[in-house]
């Protein structure tokens, strides 16, 4: 080997660690920033079936007869 390449490798021994650690720190933040990434689709995704779904029911009334109420009310005053 030649000295160039002899103190390349001594070089790059004497940094492995921290190499390996910033790779090791990039693909963690990769995973996790991934992780987020679909857990925001995924609920974006739910939210919208949930509202389409909501949008799509039928509407039920009640009707509620206050005659009585009214001539209660009117006997008050």
């Amino acid at each position: 080997m030649s000295q160039q390449k002899v103190d390349r490798y001594k070089k790059e021994k004497y940094n492995r660690k921290n190499q390996l650690k910033k790779e090791k720190r990039t693909r963690l933040i990769g995973r996790v920033t991934g992780g987020v990434i679909v857990a925001a689709v995924a609920g974006w995704i739910g939210f919208s079936a949930y509202s389409r779904m909501e949008a799509n029911k039928p509407v039920s009334y009640t009707e509620v007869n206050v005659d009585a109420l009214n001539s209660y009310m009117g006997t008050l005053n």
